[in-house]
């Protein structure tokens, strides 16, 4: 069926735990995926848009995934703080577009 959202299936390693599966879509799969290219520079709002980068990130730490966030400052005519989303755990695919 068309308009279906696929799933990911990760390996996900925290450090110093062991592996836990972890199936993922929609944007919180999206949210990991950015966050694993964006490596150890992470993710802001800023540079990556997105309705709710809080919420997403929120969805991955009950899901058990690592990810630190570091308030950093923005100047401009709309200056205040933004988070960067670091993800601390290895995610590695296993099983890519299921249901």
């Amino acid at each position: 069926m068309t308009g279906q959202i696929k799933s990911t299936t990760y390996s996900v390693t925290n450090p110093g735990d062991a592996p836990f599966i972890l199936t993922l879509k929609g944007r919180n799969k999206w949210a990991l995926e950015e966050l694993t290219k964006a490596g150890a520079q992470g993710c802001t709002p800023i540079k990556q848009p997105a309705p709710r980068w809080s919420a997403y990130i929120h969805n991955l730490r009950s899901f058990g995934v690592k990810v630190q966030t570091v308030t950093e400052h923005h100047g401009g005519a709309f200056a205040g703080n933004h988070g960067r989303y670091i993800l601390l755990a290895e995610a590695v695919v296993v099983l890519s577009g299921g249901m």
